[in-house]
Parts: C-alpha cells; structure tokens; sequence
C-alpha cells in the first residue's frame, strides 16, 4: 500500500511548513491516490535533503481566484507569487497540512533507496520508512 509521496519543496517554504508559517502547500497537478495520507519533504536545491513530514488534513481543488481567498492567510507566499505559479491554470489544489514535524537528521536519497529527485512527487512504499524507523 501507498499511502505516503515524497513531494519535492524548494527550501524557504519547507522551512516554513515546519515553522507553522505556511499551511498549504499549492499544487498544479495531483496525485491520483486517494490513500495518500501522508507527504515526505524533499528540500529541493540547494539542500537536496528528506528534511521532515506531514500529513494531509484535506485537499482543496478550487478556481484560481476562490482558492487564494480560502488560503492566503496560512499561504506563506504572496498574491504575486501565487499568480505566477497559476498562471497558465484556471484550477488550483491546495494540500492542508496537519502535524508537520521536521527530522532531527535529514537524509539523502540514497538513505531511502532512491536513485533521483522528484520534479513533483514520487509514491513511497511505507518499507522505506519502517526500515529507517521513521514510521
């Protein structure tokens, strides 16, 4: 079963996640397994790091416009950034984040048997983390 992703996240906002600072995680694209429970944070370059983990409250899949108002205020960006990144979108998903916690070590890929980043998302079998005891 496949009930975790690791999400590549560009470093400031992981750091922000963890910090209670930003509660949605925006997203043009999905993934398609409703047993996604949970996301592994990848930080991407230049930290290129597993550094923590959250689980999903819900996922909010909206207009543009309608999203941002539901969202802005635990968003951890700004309205400009926002509308770039959904630019060339008319839909939006935002993943409402619960019980963020930050790993005391972070890890390589290597540690989880994986050969490359994700650009987006990678599904990980729950043995990645019951052989590291991350579980």
């Amino acid at each position: 079963m496949q009930n975790s992703i690791l999400l590549s996240i560009k470093p400031e906002f992981a750091e922000k996640i963890f910090r209670g600072e930003k509660k949605y995680e925006y997203r043009k694209t999905l993934f398609k397994s409703p047993l996604v429970k949970r996301v592994v944070v990848y930080a991407s370059s230049p930290v290129r790091k597993i550094i923590g983990e959250f689980e999903i409250e819900e996922i909010l899949t909206l207009d543009i416009e309608s999203l941002w108002m539901r969202t802005s205020q635990y968003s951890g960006i700004d309205k400009d950034f926002y509308d770039q990144y959904f630019c060339t979108k008319n839909i939006g998903h935002a993943i409402r984040i619960r019980n963020a916690k930050k790993y005391q070590n972070s890890l390589g890929l290597e540690d989880c048997n994986l050969r490359y980043a994700p650009q987006s998302f990678i599904y990980l079998p729950d043995e990645y983390f019951k052989q590291l005891a991350i579980l």
